[in-house]
């Protein structure tokens, strides 16, 4: 097989997305609509890929930095034609070149691999057939099937406007031909641009073959040229993602309320329900449950886990059958070991609790080290941050925390310790003891104003 070059066009404003960003850097599942057609790019291997951008695009060559990518300016925009000229002193003669819109993320990587395997010798383009074809190239052909031509709406006449099957930008062929016919094009049409699409002639012309596969999946090849259409394809996306998990076996209580912006892998038997979201790189073991309302992000949540309605889970690890939630809140650094039960609006960061511990209600545990078998109760604060600096809380195995307790950091707790209920605790707690701080006397100040605010 030749070499292959892969020229993604998507140096479009979008202007009827009023926005100020390119409309390539707008999202589906929470990745750049430029992304989806880069990771595309990337799964058919090619020898060099070269973006042609244009509005915005110091932003959109940032974003994609770190990929190896050839971009190409399309200082002015004179059509679709004039794009692929940019690319031309990058393409190798040897070369095939297949053709990819920037703003198209539902491209499909096998209808793609299809037309390159076709390219070596012809023009292969790809079509579809569309209900109201209004705007879209029309593909015309001959009395015997054979492609001639594609006509752009506008310069349409009454029957070809009558003809169903319209161009999808998507096209492939051999460099030697392309960077011929790009040399000829002119912009004697209705709308003064280079059309691309002209080529199909300058081939027929030429007696080189040009054929259409024709796509049944409609929205692998629609582009996005206003809010409405994001918000169209976000679901269509996220359509496809529910259909493949139902597929593996996960059950989810309704497949239209669900947001994967990420990666999610499950294991057998995990249920999810209504209005959960997943962000990053998410892993579900057997037996996992969500309840309604989670918010889930870069999280491995082991199997036999249940987490209650209303969670947030961020840049942490669960261990096996634990019980979270609901109303908790697990942030950054948090580690969990197997049986674990964090309850309702507690609120855990850089935390690491150990097997069979429990914090279950209305508490803040932060930069904290937790033991086995340790019971945190309500309303405990492990007091991290003195202003300046942030401190470790270190309780170890079996301790029992009451409620309403302080534990002002650097503090270690013992094993086995007990702190009573409504203590500040400043300094290390021995093991094996009861340890408390109480105030003994109460007072009362009559007269006792309260401060009233400064006016500025």
């Amino acid at each position: 097989m030749s070499q292959l070059n892969i020229v993604i066009l998507a140096a479009g404003k979008g202007t009827r997305m009023h926005s100020n960003h390119p409309k390539v850097l707008h999202e589906i599942g929470a990745k750049p609509i430029l992304g989806h057609v880069i990771d595309c790019a990337k799964a058919l291997n090619p020898d060099k890929v070269i973006v042609v951008y244009g509005f915005g695009g110091e932003a959109v060559k940032e974003q994609f930095s770190k990929e190896n990518i050839t971009w190409v300016n399309q200082a002015e925009q004179l059509g679709t034609g004039h794009a692929v000229q940019q690319a031309v002193p990058h393409l190798e003669d040897r070369a095939n070149t297949l053709i990819l819109l920037g703003d198209v993320p539902l491209v499909d990587v096998e209808a793609c691999r299809k037309l390159i395997a076709h390219s070596d010798s012809k023009l292969v383009i790809q079509s579809f057939n569309k209900t109201d074809p209004a705007g879209y190239g029309r593909i015309v052909r001959s009395a015997d099937g054979q492609v001639n031509a594609i006509v752009e709406h506008k310069d349409a006449t009454a029957a070809q406007r009558d003809i169903s099957e319209v161009n999808t930008g998507i096209m492939a062929m051999p460099n030697k031909y392309l960077k011929k016919w790009l040399l000829q094009l002119t912009n004697n049409n209705a709308q003064g641009e280079y059309y691309l699409t002209d080529i199909v002639s300058l081939a027929v012309a030429e007696g080189v073959q040009v054929s259409a596969e024709i796509t049944e999946d409609e929205w692998s090849v629609t582009g996005i040229n206003s809010k409405t259409d994001l918000v169209q394809i976000e679901r269509v996306y996220q359509s496809r993602i529910a259909q493949k998990l139902l597929q593996q076996g996960v059950t989810l209580k309704d497949s239209s309320r669900l947001d994967v912006r990420g990666s999610l892998a499950c294991g057998r038997d995990v249920e999810i329900d209504v209005n959960c979201v997943f962000e990053g790189n998410v892993t579900l073991g057997d037996n996992v449950k969500i309840a309604a309302n989670c918010l889930i992000k870069n999280a491995v949540i082991a199997a036999g886990t249940k987490i209650a309605a209303f969670t947030h889970i961020d840049d942490t690890a669960i261990g096996e059958n634990s019980r979270i939630g609901p109303f908790a809140r697990l942030r950054p650094g948090t580690i969990l070991a197997a049986d674990t039960h964090i309850g309702n609006f507690v609120e855990l960061k850089n935390a690491q609790v150990d097997i069979g511990s429990k914090v279950n209600h209305l508490s803040y545990i932060g930069d904290a080290t937790i033991g086995k078998q340790v019971n945190v109760g309500a309303g405990t604060i492990t007091c991290n941050y003195d202003g300046a600096n942030k401190f470790r809380t270190v309780i170890e195995d079996g301790a029992f925390i009451g409620s309403d307790s302080q534990l002002v950091a650097p503090v270690t707790i013992g094993k086995n310790a007990t702190i009573a209920a409504g203590s500040t605790i400043t300094r290390d707690a021995p093991a094996d003891s009861l340890t408390l701080c109480r105030a003994r006397e109460q007072k009362t100040i009559v007269g006792w104003q309260r401060p009233t605010k400064i006016k500025k």
